[in-house]
């Protein structure tokens, strides 16, 4: 039966026999392990297009819905995050693939006549490949991705006599990005270049059955089939670097940073790992010379890439022996570790970042006296003998030693007369501080207390400005505070980060008949109460 529709199937289509047909073409004897990188690049591709798919069924692709939207599908969407964390390593694992693709093309030769047509082709992939990478970028709309994007504008402003309509097709008059920006990177991302990397990928497989796998040269083995060796080969291979993929998306969070600010000129942009080697070298030239780095030396590069096959147009000889290209390998990586290696080591501390799984948040339950506890707690050090493993202190988390607050408080301030012989020194805080911890350490238990340790600092440090500054006199947070301005729970859904700094900063201008006085926060203060203020629960 099973041959009878295979019959019937390959008699109206061809399909049976152009599978046949591919899986038993002749390859050289020479190919193995080292000719494995296109067929992984293939599959990365095809992971990508998959995983799109899944993530732009829940994505909003407006600013603003777009960051709540990817909220949504790393924290309550069922495999949500896995989803997005094999896009996102899926994104850089295939750039680093086809990289190695085109350098193991390169170090054998294989570019040489006939086949430069199938070298040009690659390299438009790599570039492709690149573009998805740029555009995916903003995607998120979180700070990263918008300013990251707003130094990519702007770069592409300064080629000469293009660079002002590059911006304006880019949607970016001027470097800056918006409504306009957003939509024509999405479009790019999601409806061009698939369609173009799917055209591409099958001229490049044409060109590569046309003129066969580049041999040997001086070929002594008899050739093979492609079938089985070379797809046993292939498939483990993609096997490793799928089970590779897998491991990092469950392992390794990929962060949601804040949303998007426009007016947040303290953020200091960095685009993706694998052009930070650029970011770098724009750090060599300045003023009138930044077109250098920005323009001229990478439109070398790509120009170089393009014409390898018709400047070295020698004979092919053993990998061994080509000294030149291997010489040029080794260079450019270097040159390139290097430069992504400073600018990681030069990458200031930026503002916090908001996991895209927090996991367990019932530190957003607490209170702000709560809350700024467990600053207080991490400021005085108390985990150094009460951490439940230090026989120094007893576990905090244990109901059987908690106490009432009054012989907390005691405690605190004078440990030799609640507890003789203790080694714990008073606590030199104030009051109101004091409380605070009493408060943090009634609420901790055994079930929450590594959901409560693991509040983030940046909402510590927001909590215990909040509390040093009274917020609660007039504001409601989790039900705790006066009523006599605005409930606070759910602020960032009605205002953005822009207003609420501005709003410390000027109450009347912006809320005006309010008796609320003006803050003068330094930048990180402002940083922690603002960071504090979006990331309340509703």
């Amino acid at each position: 039966m099973i041959a009878a529709i295979l019959d019937w199937l390959d008699d109206r289509t061809g399909v049976v026999s152009g599978i046949k047909h591919f899986l038993d073409e002749d390859i050289p004897g020479s190919s193995g392990w080292h000719q494995v990188f296109g067929s992984i690049a293939m599959f990365l591709f095809l992971t990508q297009v998959f995983t799109g798919i899944m993530l732009a069924f829940n994505y909003a692709p407006t600013p603003g819905e777009a960051y709540n939207s990817l909220k949504y599908i790393v924290q309550d969407l069922t495999a949500g995050r896995l989803m997005r964390g094999l896009h996102h390593w899926g994104a850089s694992m295939m750039i680093v693939v086809v990289v190695l693709h085109m350098v193991q093309t390169f170090l054998w030769g294989a570019y040489k006549k006939p086949r430069e047509a199938t070298w040009l082709m690659g390299c438009v992939l790599l570039l492709v490949t690149l573009a998805f990478g740029l555009t995916g970028y903003l995607l998120p709309w979180d700070n990263r991705a918008y300013w990251g994007t707003v130094v990519t504008t702007q770069i592409a402003g300064q080629a000469p006599v293009m660079g002002t309509y590059v911006q304006h097709l880019m949607g970016a008059d001027g470097g800056i990005v918006g409504v306009v920006t957003f939509a024509r990177f999405y479009a790019v991302h999601v409806l061009i270049l698939p369609p173009v990397t799917m055209l591409l990928i099958g001229i490049h497989v044409f060109l590569v059955r046309k003129h066969g796998v580049a041999p040997a040269p001086v070929e002594t083995l008899p050739t093979k089939k492609f079938y089985p060796g070379q797809v046993f080969k292939d498939t483990l291979a993609i096997f490793a670097v799928f089970a590779i993929l897998f491991a990092l998306a469950v392992a390794a969070k990929v962060p949601i940073g804040h949303l998007a600010d426009p007016t947040d000129k303290t953020y200091i942009p960095r685009p993706e790992w694998y052009f930070l080697f650029l970011f770098q070298t724009l750090k060599f030239f300045e003023g009138p010379l930044e077109v250098v780095g920005s323009v001229v030396l990478p439109t070398i590069a790509i120009g170089a890439l393009f014409a390898t096959p018709f400047i070295d147009r020698g004979a092919a000889i053993r990998v061994g022996k080509r000294t030149t290209a291997l010489a040029i390998v080794i260079i450019a990586a270097i040159g390139w570790g290097g430069l992504t290696a400073a600018a990681i080591r030069s990458t200031p501390d930026g503002p916090p970042e908001i996991a895209e799984d927090e996991g367990p948040q019932e530190w957003k339950e607490l209170s702000a006296e709560e809350l700024a506890g467990i600053g207080y707690f991490r400021q005085e050090s108390c985990a150094t003998c009460h951490d439940g493993k230090s026989n120094v202190g007893p576990d905090l988390s244990k109901r059987a030693v908690k106490r009432d607050a009054a012989w907390m408080l005691g405690h605190f301030r004078n440990p030799q007369a609640i507890a003789p012989g203790t080694s714990m020194p008073p606590i030199q805080l104030t009051d109101k501080q004091l409380n605070g911890l009493a408060a943090f350490l009634l609420k901790l238990n055994e079930k929450n207390q590594a959901a409560l340790h693991s509040a983030p600092q940046f909402a510590v440090e927001g909590a215990m400005l909040y509390q040093k500054n009274q917020c609660g006199m007039c504001h409601q947070y989790n039900g705790v505070g006066a009523k006599t301005a605005p409930k606070l729970n759910g602020l960032n859904r009605r205002r953005d980060r822009g207003w609420i700094e501005q709003h410390f900063k000027e109450p009347q201008k912006l809320s005006p008949g309010s008796t609320m006085p003006p803050y003068k926060f330094n930048p990180k203060e402002m940083d922690r109460m603002v960071s504090f203020m979006m990331a309340l629960g509703e």
